[in-house]
């Protein structure tokens, strides 16, 4: 159990578009990051398809080293676009292959605290978040619930031509979502005290 109060972070992006908007989210939410925090940033690009069969061998490496990233954080910041009212594939693989039990204990995501951000077009990610959540709750994940960092893209567009957000309140949205999510991640790291029931 970590004794300080520093709150390391992984961070992905549920698209494999260099120029994503949303992991574009990923390095403006490196410059709001608190004091107390740092964030490693996760491509997914590398990950197979997940395949009973290639598990049955040991996780790919690629898997392994995407696995030991989450085990490693103390909390989890995911950026999902929306396809199809829902997340898109490849994080919807991402997460399969982080959900995978190992040596009788439950995949590296059981009991982290994560936080979902999101940008998109006419609804921007409304639906494919509220999808996340469901699926990550199911891997036994503390989401955090407020602020909703939802960024519509239409009519207006938010990101100028260098990929920089140009909303000042999503930045304080997001500013606000890592406050939220280092604050609470402390809070589980701290032991329960046990009250005496008169």
């Amino acid at each position: 159990m970590k004794t300080d109060n520093q709150v390391h972070i992984v961070a992905f992006a549920g698209s494999l578009r260099k120029e994503s908007y949303n992991r574009q989210l990923l390095r403006i939410a490196e410059q709001h990051l608190p004091e107390n925090a740092s964030i490693e940033i996760f491509d997914l690009d590398e990950l197979p398809m997940f395949n009973a069969d290639l598990e049955k061998n040991g996780f790919p490496y690629a898997v392994q080293t995407f696995r030991d990233a989450i085990k490693k954080a103390d909390a989890i910041l995911i950026a999902t676009p929306e396809y199809n009212i829902s997340i898109p594939g490849v994080l919807k693989n991402a997460l399969d292959w982080a959900s995978r039990g190992e040596n009788g204990q439950p995949g590296p995501m059981n009991k982290k605290t994560a936080a979902i951000l999101g940008a998109g077009g006419r609804t921007a990610t409304a639906r494919a978040q509220s999808h996340l959540r469901q699926i990550i709750n199911h891997l036994n994940v503390h989401t955090i619930n407020k602020p909703e960092v939802i960024i519509s893209m239409v009519p207006n567009q938010p990101f100028d031509e260098a990929g920089n957000l140009m909303d000042a309140t999503a930045h304080q949205l997001i500013k606000e979502l890592l406050h939220n999510l280092v604050q609470f991640t402390l809070k589980l790291r701290t032991p329960l005290t046990a009250f005496a029931i008169n």
